[in-house]
């Protein structure tokens, strides 16, 4: 079922407990995302402690599956790769056990990895091929960030969120509708189907690469305060106003450091709107790539395809490698926002 060299590849840093086996050309063998979306919808969002405690339920059989669904044994695998930051942790803490168990009874290199290195990643799962330099969104629910990399591995971070993150926005303007988590997905079906008749603001829109989406979120919560709000258009105006910060400032990017590729990645890449947003040539003859939408949300693949290049890149990590809940994107440089 594979042809090149294969790892084994483990998630954990929120509330998703995946496996995937990885060959080296990226490609994906099999990929098992368990998720406990049931199990945090009654609080309103993820409690670290029921995370943690299962992933330690069904830590095994994710793994196994993905190994039977890949039809590989463990004396096949290369390495082990595992998500060692940033994150929950306890959370990470469980996949990391994992990782380290395995690599000591199988007698197998172990690989750390970066969770928003992985993102990056992500986009290149169904055979897209990146051209550096590149230009980088990162969208989710607990990351907003523009990067620039001049080569594969040296990214510079343009701009990030200087309060919520999107994917936070989202979900806190679906709560404010009544709607149960997770409610960005329910935010962005809704957005198909109004009008943007509400005046939002475009938080500094117009200023430097970082984001800022609380005034947004607040504007929204004035409105539905006025009473009779028609939830479809709030949506719509929500998402239209959100995306139109995200393409302005990615517009701005591409302008400025001239990428060979655009690369849309995290869980907001799902959105429709800023698909059509940055596929309607207003970036030029630059390639655009998004991933797949099962690869867009926190998966073991993303993570299988950043640990082949650093294994190849800089070999295996140091089997004592903690757990880094706050780890930043490895950085080449900075840039101080306007």
């Amino acid at each position: 079922m594979y042809k090149g060299q294969i790892l084994l590849a483990i998630e954990s840093s929120c509330d998703e407990t995946a496996a995937a086996i990885v060959q080296d050309d990226f490609t994906v063998v099999s990929s098992v995302v368990s998720s406990q979306i049931a199990l945090h919808a009654k609080w309103g969002g993820v409690v670290p402690g029921i995370a943690s405690r299962q992933h330690v339920i069904v830590m095994n059989s994710v793994i196994k599956e993905a190994i039977e669904k890949a039809d590989v044994t463990p004396e096949e695998l290369s390495a082990v790769a595992v998500t060692v930051g940033p994150g929950l942790p306890g959370s990470l803490a469980a996949g990391i056990s994992a990782a380290k168990a395995l690599c000591l009874a199988w007698e197998k290199p172990f690989v750390a990895v970066n969770h928003l290195e992985g993102h990056l990643f992500s986009a290149e799962l169904d055979g897209a091929q990146v051209e550096f330099p590149a230009m980088y969104l990162l969208v989710s629910g607990g990351h907003c960030m523009i990067v620039y990399a001049s080569e594969r591995g040296r990214y510079t971070l343009l701009g990030t969120t200087r309060d919520d993150s999107i994917g936070e926005a989202y979900d806190k303007v679906a709560r404010e509708l009544g709607f149960e988590y997770p409610g960005g997905p329910i935010i962005d079906k809704l957005s198909l189907q109004g009008k943007d008749r509400y005046q939002l603001p475009r938080p500094m829109m117009e200023r430097g690469y970082d984001f800022s989406f609380s005034g947004l979120k607040s504007a929204v919560r004035r409105e539905i305060d006025k009473g009779n709000v028609v939830k479809e258009d709030i949506a719509t105006s929500f998402v239209v106003a959100s995306m139109d910060v995200l393409s302005t400032k990615l517009r701005k990017a591409v302008s400025e450091y001239h990428p060979n590729s655009v690369i849309v990645v995290g869980g907001v890449s799902k959105s429709p709107i800023l698909r059509s947003n940055l596929t309607d040539g207003s970036l030029g003859k630059v390639k655009v790539i998004f991933p797949s939408l099962k690869y867009s949300t926190d998966n073991a693949a993303m993570i299988g395809a950043a640990g082949w290049w650093q294994f190849k890149t800089y070999g295996a990590s140091e089997d004592n490698v903690p757990m880094m809940s706050n780890l930043s994107l490895p950085l080449a440089e900075r840039k101080d926002d306007d």
